[in-house]
This record gives C-alpha cells, structure tokens and sequence, in this order.
C-alpha cells in the first residue's frame, strides 16, 4: 500500500528523524535516491537536499554509525519484520504517562500532515490519542469527516472519547459523527436497540468507508495499563486473563494471536468491530512500553495495521520477540 504521503504544509524533509532515515536507506540500505524517494513518499529532488543537508549537519556519522539502539535503525528493522509501510520510533523508556506523552506527540506532528482534503478519519481513544492533540496543528480541511469509533464515558477526569473526536474535528474544520452512547451497556439487547433504533447505525455506517482509522491499545495483564480496568468488574478481568486476553483496543478484548476472546462483555461494548477497522484505507497504531509490545503485535495482526508509531522499549522488545520466534 506504501506510505500516507505527507502534506506540503509542514517540511517534514527538513526534520532530522526523515533526513536520517533517508541517509540510512542510502548509506546503510544502499538504495538508490529514486528508490528512497518511492519509499518516503518524498520527490527525489528532495532526497537529494535531505542527504546534501545531512552531510553538512555531520549527521550522517552520528545517525549511520550509532549504536543498535537508535531509532532510524529500530524503525527500519521494525518495518521490516513487521511488514509495515512505515515505523516511527521517538526516544523513551518512560513510566506510562510519560510514553503516552511521547509517542502522542509524535502522533499530532504525523496525523497534521497526512489528512488531506475528504479525507474520512476514524478516531479511537487512549492516553496516546488523547496527547496528540498537543501537537495536533493541521490546516482545515475541505470534505473532511470525523468519525467516533466508540461510546463515552458517564464520570471521567480526563478527555472522554468522544471529546477527542470532537476536538480533532473542529481543528480540521471537519463534520464529526459521534458515538453518543455509554461505552458499556447493561446487556446486548440495549447494544443493539441503541445501533438500530437511535440511528448509531449511521455512525456504523459511515465508519465501514473509512479513509484512515487511528487506534492505541494497552496491556491488560497483571499489571497493565490499559483504561479498560476502571470499567470491568474484578470477575470480569480476571476471567478475561484466564481466557487470554493480554490486549484492549478499542475496548475488545484480544488474545496473543489478535483475535477476540470469547466473553460476554463483548456483546455489551459500544465500539465499531475491529474487523471493520481493518478494511479502513490506512490504520495507524500508537502505542508504547515494553509491557505493550504483545499488545502492539496482535492490534497490527488484528487491524491490518500500516503505520506504527512507537518508542524505543516498546521497539527493542517487539524486535526481540521476533528473534526468538526465529
């Protein structure tokens, strides 16, 4: 599929993490300039003047002969063993907060300059989502169309999912469709009569043609960080542990091989299905943590994920679970 192409409003070949990526795909990867080009989604009149600038700066020594640890080297090694159209990787081995704070940030500078005009975007919910919005500077876009893909929260201290949604509307000037109903309800009965009777059908609807799909996801295991613990009883949890689910995202349930664990809360949650999700045009994952790196995996199985954005504990670790699958 290759990369989101990046809008001409922010000069992303002018930053330092796309300079060094062409300077490793050059001098490391040895492709030619018309290769990279293709590959960043970039003319290759702008490769030139990213490598010429990356020799003046003298960064390419530092970028091309750091240590296995850097983050031009874990993106690249990530996009491959992944199978991903492109791997963002920002510095940090925080706590939680702090990861989410880093990877959001890198996810508000990415998502300004891909959303393009009529452009359907599908927004989840999560710490990460919830701090792109601090970097999140795109120009209004004509046509564009927001669409909520899960329900809010009654008592909540921070953004409500539908709040983020709605914030990331009105900065691109964008129609917002939102999913006007408790996260999770009392049975499958009142799912269903809420979808066919007070038109969230529309909201279906409208998130079956989506154009981009931005997700998070946490760990739900002993000592997770998923959001999902304030809104499951303690039997609830502990049965989908036994069941193994080691991920939420979207508020589904997802064992290690990114398929949904078979528990009745499922049928309570008030969210767009993760099968539909993956037929987006493009669905970009944002997550970090070493502790998250399964979860990361099994939403890329799951979402037919194309773009990853990530830290380094969480890259390290995906990398060394695919060497010892080996």
């Amino acid at each position: 599929m290759g990369r989101l192409p990046r809008s001409a409003q922010i000069a992303l070949s002018d930053t330092a993490s796309l300079r060094m990526r062409a300077a490793w795909l050059y001098f490391h990867g040895e492709l030619t300039q018309k290769e990279i080009a293709e590959t960043l989604g970039v003319s290759r009149s702008t490769v030139v003047r990213m490598l010429d600038e990356a020799r003046k700066r003298d960064e390419v020594q530092i970028w091309i002969n750091a240590e296995p640890g850097d983050c031009t080297e874990l993106a690249v090694k990530l996009e491959e063993e992944l199978g991903l159209d492109e791997v963002i990787v920002v510095p940090g081995d925080g706590d939680a907060d702090q990861t989410a704070r880093n990877v959001g940030a890198a996810l508000g500078q990415f998502l300004s300059d891909v959303v393009t005009d009529g452009m359907s975007i599908g927004v989840g919910w999560g710490r990460t989502v919830s701090a792109s919005l601090a970097t999140f500077r795109p120009q209004r876009r004509e046509g564009a169309h927001v669409v909520s893909l899960l329900g809010g929260l009654l008592e909540t201290s921070g953004f409500n999912p539908t709040d983020v949604s709605w914030r990331v509307a009105s900065r691109l000037g964008a129609d917002c469709s939102l999913y006007l109903a408790p996260l999770i309800v009392d049975s499958h009965d009142t799912k269903q009569r809420l979808i066919e009777k007070c038109g969230l059908d529309r909201v279906e609807e409208a998130a079956s043609r989506l154009d981009l799909a931005i997700l998070s996801c946490g760990d739900i295991g002993v000592e997770g960080s998923s959001l999902s613990h304030k809104f499951l009883t303690s039997d609830e949890y502990q049965e989908l542990l036994q069941a193994g689910a080691i991920c939420d995202t979207l508020c589904q349930f997802l064992d290690a091989g990114g398929q949904t664990v078979d528990h009745p809360v499922h049928d309570r949650v008030m969210a767009v299905d993760l099968d539909t999700i993956a037929k987006a045009g493009h669905v970009v994952l944002a997550s970090g943590g070493e502790r998250r790196a399964s979860a990361i995996r099994a939403t890329v199985k799951r979402t037919a994920c194309r773009t990853l954005i990530t830290d380094e504990a969480a890259a390290r670790a995906l990398l060394d679970d695919q060497s010892a699958d080996k």
